[in-house]
């Protein structure tokens, strides 16, 4: 029998590198599954992929040069040399690593139309590549401010902590975790869902279209699904600290206090 993650709704741990991708993987899917009954029948769920090519993961990269190189004629068994009565330093190799171009896949949702496979919500799960500076969070933007224009409503769920938030205007409580819910029928206007990690994950209305309202989205049962399924509390070892960036005092502390509880 699985155990639950022991915090009431997100699980910090999950945002680390080792299970992040998994999870974001499962959750779409989760997510596509839990919606499609609700949708029927006249809309469906689709999971799309948004590619682009963006280099590795990291900080930027330098490539180092030696000042000077000083090539001898003949093959030296050193690194010293005589050449003409001047010492002459041929330098060693040094180690570097180059931006080498990637395929990056993101995947997503889109609700569509029975009969017209109009995109009425598009439902986004934010990557790390989303948040951090970068041509990720540049082509995002960029997708993002095309749906905001369009007719087409947005769900955005940002379960990372790290990294500035997506651009948004308002006054905003401290929160590690938001999800927005645009309705394209009251933009520049949306509502914003943002909790802690002392709270559960909140349930949230996908917009369809305006005769049918919205369906409510139990989200909180649906990441405790991938919870249980992927058996995260077999492979997490929460005696270690959770990934950055850093909670505050005050939450560390309650934090300790919750995983000493726990079974």
């Amino acid at each position: 029998m699985p155990m639950p993650s022991p915090f009431p709704g997100m699980d910090p741990y999950l945002e680390q590198a080792t299970f992040w991708s998994s999870f974001h993987s499962r959750l779409i899917v989760a997510l596509a599954d839990a919606l499609a009954p609700q949708l029927r029948p006249r809309y469906y769920v689709e999971v799309e992929t948004r590619t682009y090519t963006d280099t590795l993961d990291g900080g930027e990269v330098l490539v180092g040069i030696p000042d000077a190189v000083v090539l001898s004629r003949q093959a030296m068994p050193s690194p010293v040399s005589q050449s003409l009565g001047t010492l002459a330093v041929q330098p060693m190799p040094q180690p570097v690593t180059l931006p080498i171009p990637t395929e990056v896949k993101e995947r997503y949702l889109e609700i569509r139309e029975v009969g017209s496979n109009a995109v009425i919500t598009v439902v986004e799960v934010l990557s790390p590549k989303n948040k951090r500076p970068g041509k990720g969070r540049t082509v995002y933007q960029e997708k993002r401010q095309t749906i905001l224009g369009s007719a087409s409503h947005l769900v955005e769920i940002d379960l990372l902590r790290g990294d500035s938030p997506l651009p948004m205007e308002g006054q905003v409580n401290l929160a590690h975790y938001r999800i927005l819910v645009s309705r394209a029928e009251t933009r520049p206007q949306a509502e914003l869902y943002a909790v802690t990690v002392r709270e559960a994950l909140p349930c949230f209305p996908l917009p369809l279209q305006a005769a049918d309202g919205s369906v409510l989205v139990d989200f909180s049962a649906i990441v405790k699904g991938v919870y249980d399924r992927a058996s995260y509390d077999l492979r997490i070892d929460y005696s270690q600290p959770p990934p950055p960036p850093p909670f505050s005092e005050e939450d560390r502390v309650w934090m300790q206090t919750l995983l000493n509880s726990s079974p």
